[in-house]
């Protein structure tokens, strides 16, 4: 087990740093969003899962040869008061930081639903029916402004009036497909996951890169899917129109975005290639220490 947990370890460190790093800093997410999403997920499953199983198989080490029989071992030596100090703290080390993920990951999603509950009252109050398009909240205001509120059956896309003024019927109709893409595919929950990722570790500033990465990609995932209704000049144009009116910021996001409708999509073979990956990163670890115990069980 110390070898699995000196792996684990090189894992955690990898996956904290260098390999977001790398694949932040990459230009192919663009032209497969949907797949650098997968990546982005495997990278933060299979960190919080070294980041518990490291301290976790140092604590078993000694007690058997895989962490099943491991932590087995383990917990008969708490129970009969011969386990060591340095077991039982790295025991609650591990135990910690899972109860920490998750806790931030179940805090993240009440504090959600409960804004969204709120901005949903709101919304009745301060907003009005789009006349032809159904589910379609108009608030009154200068500012372009468009997004969803994803609420299950009572989802809607929120449209301002300066976004109303600003565009012409095809932009207009590129923007509402956008939305509904963002509520048809539930982006909401990937992106409360990697908010939840932020939250538990707001001082790694992967975490922080991680959920602006994301946040971009989904976007661009949205506009895929508006492309296969909405011609892509259209939709650049849109995003363009939207994009310059806002923060330097937001234009040179609405630039990328508008930009990569031109280029060519990640060739099939290494959309698998990455997928493969991203796969591997989770199970393999897992394997290795679940194998064992496994062999054992069919035995």
């Amino acid at each position: 087990m110390l070898e699995t947990a000196a792996a684990l370890t090189v894992i955690a460190v990898l996956l904290a740093w260098p390999v977001p790093m790398l694949l932040a800093r990459a230009a192919w997410p663009a032209r497969a969003p949907a797949t650098a999403l997968v990546a982005w997920q495997a990278i933060a499953l299979a960190g919080g899962l070294a980041m518990i199983g490291a301290p976790l198989s140092l604590a078993v080490a000694g007690y058997g040869d895989d962490l099943v029989r491991g932590l087995a071992g383990l917990v008969r030596a708490i129970v009969a008061g011969r386990a060591p100090a340095s077991a039982m703290v790295l025991l609650a080390v591990a135990a910690l930081l899972g109860l920490w993920l998750v806790g931030h990951l179940v805090v993240t999603l009440v504090q959600v639903a409960r804004q969204r509950r709120r901005h949903a009252v709101l919304l009745q109050l301060l907003s009005s029916a789009h006349p032809t398009r159904a589910g379609a909240r108009v608030i009154e205001g200068s500012a372009p402004v468009a997004y969803c509120l994803p609420r299950g059956s009572g989802s809607a896309t929120v449209l301002s009036r300066g976004l109303l003024d600003l565009l012409d019927a095809d932009e207009l109709d590129a923007v509402v497909h956008h939305e509904d893409a963002h509520v048809r595919q539930r982006h909401d929950i990937l992106l409360v996951a990697f908010r939840a990722w932020h939250s538990a570790l707001p001082r790694f500033p992967v975490a922080a890169l991680a959920e602006g990465r994301v946040a971009e990609l989904v976007e661009m995932l949205a506009d895929d899917r508006a492309r296969r209704s909405i011609a892509d000049a259209v939709l650049a144009r849109a995003i363009h129109r939207v994009g310059e009116v806002g923060s330097a910021s937001s234009a040179a996001a609405a630039a990328r975005r508008a930009a990569r409708l031109s280029a060519p999509p990640l060739a099939a073979s290494e959309r698998a290639a990455v997928v493969l990956g991203s796969v591997a990163l989770v199970t393999v670890p897992t394997l290795w220490i679940a194998l064992p115990a496994l062999a054992g069980a069919g035995g």
